[in-house]
Order: structure tokens, then C-alpha cells, then sequence
């Protein structure tokens, strides 16, 4: 139980406000994010740049759908709820509303949070914008 409600007040703190400030007290000291762009650093500091770039691209909220719990592991099955706002993918912002679901999985340790998996799929989010860019929504 300890542990899902660290991986909930994660996901609300961090990704919902943006709380940065609450990270070392969420993070291990060697936390490692396997779901970050290469460009990036999978670490505190990489995790931090890419909320930020998110939040410029896309107003979001995540909700907790479901989540599973089990000795030192957290699954969650999520929801996103996205407004775009900024470009995201080289589009121009389009203000859709828009939802994807996904998932995170987390490794605990010492009471923190030490690993970060993601499946959400951003090849989908990009594929409605450039639909509803274009005024019209395209069937194959």
C-alpha cells in the first residue's frame, strides 16, 4: 500500500502540478527513467526537462485508472487528458482537446521511487493533431 501511494502522489505532485521542488523526496538518489528520449539524461534532471517540455506542447492532466501493486513494483494503467497548446512534433499548436491512455510501471527502493517504464503512444497523439490541423479528419 506504501507503495502505490508514492506512485500516486508522483503522478499528482509531479505530473499533474509540477511540484519539482517534492522530487527528492519521491526519487531515489539513483533513479533511472527508461522511457525518456535519448537526448535526454534518464535521470531527475532529464525527468524534469521533459514535463516541462510537455507542459509547453500540451496542457494534461494523467488520472489513475488502475494500478496494481506488488512487493517492491507499481503498474498503472493511465489516462491523459491533453489540450494542445504548443508545437508538439513540428505542429503548430491546434487547442483539440484530446485523451490517450497508456501505462507506467515503477521499481521502488528505500521507499522511492528508483525506476520509471512508459507505454504511451506519442505517434498516436501526433497522428490526431495532424488530422485536426488539417481541418478534416482522413479514413483509410
Amino acid at each position: 500500500m506504501k507503495n502505490s501511494v508514492l506512485v500516486q502522489t508522483f503522478i499528482e505532485q509531479i505530473w499533474n502540478k509540477k511540484s519539482f521542488q517534492l522530487l527528492d523526496n519521491l526519487l531515489h538518489p539513483a533513479f533511472k527513467d527508461h522511457s525518456l528520449s535519448p537526448i535526454l539524461s534518464p535521470d531527475k534532471e532529464g525527468l524534469i526537462k521533459w514535463i516541462t517540455a510537455t507542459g509547453i506542447s500540451f496542457e494534461h492532466t494523467t488520472t489513475i485508472e488502475d494500478h496494481v501493486s506488488e512487493r517492491d513494483q507499481v503498474m498503472l494503467r493511465i489516462k491523459m487528458k491533453l489540450r494542445h497548446i504548443g508545437n508538439w512534433r513540428g505542429i503548430e499548436p491546434t487547442g483539440i482537446e484530446l485523451s490517450t491512455s497508456g501505462y507506467r510501471h515503477f521499481k521502488i527502493k528505500d521507499e522511492r521511487i528508483i525506476e520509471h517504464w512508459a507505454l504511451i503512444d506519442g505517434e498516436n497523439i501526433a497522428n490526431m493533431l495532424k488530422k485536426a490541423s488539417h481541418g478534416c479528419a482522413v479514413t483509410a
